[in-house]
């Protein structure tokens, strides 16, 4: 009897330090199942920019059964700049992927008050200004007076006004010209624009959409601190069920982290969701958004330092993008952000 009570606690040590490796290689939290008993939680999620290779973790997620092992029965829709969080805020969907930064200004401005990041997707904006090389556009204060293709309701168009201001050009200047988020390389590659305003990971798509080198200004050299994307829910279903939004964050990341570790896999179960996916175009963009989940080694996947997001409010204050006062927990829920 002792050999085989010694032999359990060996079993279920040898188990718990397996466990403990396994979360540990992810760099996310091993998700916590809800009652076995219950049925799942139903909840809806949009991705951010229909099915950019950054959006390749929540289908992902889904289909390697890290939602369902979560207790959750997740639909995933395509989503828009322009309209997740009013969807977020109108009770069609439960959680959303939204950039912070976007978020910040909302709830500064009172557009939105009662939204809020549970998780990063992003540390840095990823926001930039792509010319072609040929375009003659080898400076900044190159773009007075460019046509600009940007996402409809995308931060990138609300940054426009301050980058321009601290670059050197003037963005009231510019002709910016809507479009969906898949379709902006093709305004490019049609001419229809002279550059585009878009998230820097799309780099590679742009360039094989178009057949040109592109030249890159990114956001961050002028507006440093500004954070990135993240995932999104109300402030009432963040307080009333607490539990079952930590077993959505937590699944969620460990997709991501699946995602990051195995880009092509990723790239094909969204196709697999989304026939006109790309694949190679998604691996890549899922490789080159790498650094900006995982700034450092062994740093923890979804973090949210309150003192970078009180910076990040700091620098939209001073570039007149919202007005003073904006507090960090106004828009983040450090009790449901992941702990260092």
């Amino acid at each position: 009897m002792r050999k085989t009570g010694r032999s359990r606690i060996l079993a279920a040590a040898l188990l718990a330090a397996t466990t403990l490796v396994a979360a540990g290689c992810t760099g996310s939290p091993e998700p916590q199942a809800g009652d076995p008993n219950s049925a799942p939680d139903r909840v809806t999620y949009l991705t951010g920019f229909g099915t950019g290779g950054h959006d390749a973790f929540a289908w992902v997620a889904r289909e390697k059964g890290f939602f369902a092992s979560a207790g959750l029965d997740v639909t995933v829709q395509l989503g828009a700049p322009a309209t997740n969080n009013q969807a977020l805020a109108s009770g069609r969907a439960q959680f959303t992927y939204s950039d912070v930064t976007q978020l910040m200004i909302q709830a500064g401005t009172g557009t939105f008050t009662d939204l809020r990041v549970i998780t990063a997707v992003h540390q840095d904006t990823l926001v930039a200004i792509f010319a072609p090389e040929d375009s003659g556009i080898t400076a900044a204060t190159d773009l007075t007076g460019k046509r600009v293709g940007a996402a409809t309701g995308s931060i990138t168009q609300t940054l426009l006004p301050a980058y321009g201001k601290l670059a050197g050009f003037d963005a009231g200047s510019l002709d910016v010209v809507n479009s969906q988020p898949p379709q902006l390389a093709g305004l490019l590659a049609g001419n229809q624009v002279d550059v585009l305003s878009t998230f820097i990971i799309t780099r590679g798509t742009v360039e094989t959409v178009t057949g040109k080198k592109m030249v890159v200004f990114p956001f961050r050299d002028h507006l440093p601190d500004l954070l990135g994307t993240g995932l999104t829910t109300t402030a009432g279903l963040a307080e009333e069920k607490p539990e079952m939004v930590r077993r959505f964050r937590d699944a969620a990341l460990r997709g991501l982290a699946y995602t990051l570790d195995h880009p092509e896999e990723a790239a094909e179960i969204m196709k697999k969701h989304n026939p006109a996916v790309n694949v190679r175009g998604a691996a890549t963009e899922i490789t080159l958004m790498t650094p900006y989940v995982r700034p450092a080694a062994g740093a923890t996947i979804g973090v949210i330092d309150r003192q970078r997001a009180a910076r990040s409010i700091g620098v939209l204050e001073q570039a007149g993008l919202i007005p003073g006062g904006l507090s960090p927990d106004s828009v983040v829920d450090f009790d449901l952000v992941p702990k260092p």
